[in-house]
């Protein structure tokens, strides 16, 4: 049957995205699901399987594998979802290798908090401890380009902060040899499709297992298996600087339960209501302790203001559990 004239190209285009989309996916998916299986009971018995062999706490909801264990570069932010995503990469037996982080100019004027549509960047002057604390070689790169290509669909341009991406991981690839990136997304189109365009580039599979997850079940996972973050930044209606800066996850899931109900803020912070900082989970060899800060009000709005903690004194201190084996000890750092 003939379509109309124009509507064939539409429902090319439609079968396009919803490919990109099923890639972007593809890791998420639980194999070996038997035919009459009800889909809680392939998650159970998927999680027990990975208990066995695993050293990530057994509540984990572990994701078998989709494809060949791969070598794996890990975006950080320093929150929470990039920390659970790579829990998630090794449950599925890949290995992270290195870090990746995108950075403020040292120079520029209110670096700690940038106008960017793809990157966090509240926190980076602990992202050096963060790598330190997993004990791998952590890539960082100065953000140069602004958000110019802000269309549906990105194309190569220069200038745009899209390209700091592709350079950083194209030097982390020529360095690591790895296959694949670690990605913490769960809601952002706008960084699903850049992201996915910078990988096609380099010829690399993201990984992103925490994709449309509902977000009350993953903010309770993290909690659960012991992700230990803490709200870094507020920009939201019922958010308090005063209040909520500086408290755990713990602390703040009842209360970001009831605002979703109340305002519709997403619970996981993906309409940018908060950000968080990782100072410990099961990954981390060494835990990072917050001496001093001081908060930083960014928009003095009388309703919804944003403000944002800023580190001042941090350390390091030894933990006594281990990490899993496939991590190797380094202290190398490369700015660029």
């Amino acid at each position: 049957m003939s379509l109309p004239q124009g509507q064939g190209a539409k429902v090319r285009t439609l079968r396009a995205e919803v490919s990109r989309r099923q890639l972007w996916g593809l890791h998420r998916r639980f194999a070996d699901r038997r035919p009459s299986e009800h889909p809680g009971e392939a998650q159970r018995r998927v999680t027990q399987a990975a208990a066995k062999t695993s050293r990530l706490p057994p509540s984990l909801a572990a994701r078998t594998r989709t494809a060949p264990s791969m070598r794996v570069a890990a975006l950080i932010s320093g929150g929470k979802d990039s920390c659970y995503n790579m829990m998630q990469c090794i449950a599925a037996g890949h290995q992270i290798v290195a870090l990746a982080n995108l950075r403020p100019a040292e120079n520029q004027v209110g670096s700690d908090e940038l106008d960017s549509y793809m990157y966090q960047t509240v926190g980076h002057h602990a992202i050096d401890l963060y790598a330190e604390a997993m004990a791998l070689p952590l890539y960082r790169r100065t953000i140069r380009g602004r958000s110019l290509d802000t269309r549906q669909v990105y194309t190569k341009c220069e200038g745009d902060e899209v390209e700091d991406l592709y350079e950083l991981l194209k030097l982390v690839k020529e360095k690591e040899e790895i296959e694949g990136i670690s990605v913490g997304a769960i809601l952002s189109d706008y960084q699903r499709v850049r992201v996915e365009n910078v990988c096609t580039r380099l010829n690399l599979q993201p990984l992103a297992y925490l994709w449309q997850r509902n977000q009350e079940d993953l903010l309770r996972e993290m909690i659960s298996c012991n992700i230990q973050a803490v709200i870094i930044k507020v920009a939201a209606l019922g958010l308090d600087p005063d209040k909520h800066l500086g408290k755990t996850l713990d602390q703040m899931e009842p209360y970001l339960v009831e605002l979703s109900k109340k305002y519709g803020v997403h619970v996981c912070g993906e309409g940018g209501e908060y950000e968080t900082f990782t100072l410990d989970c099961p990954l981390f060899k060494k835990k990072i302790i917050v001496d001093s800060s001081e908060v930083i009000i960014h928009s003095a709005d009388a309703f919804a203001p944003v403000a944002y903690l800023r580190f001042l004194e941090l350390h390091l201190e030894d933990k006594v559990s281990s990490v899993p084996d496939n991590y190797r000890t380094s202290n190398y750092i490369y700015n660029f």
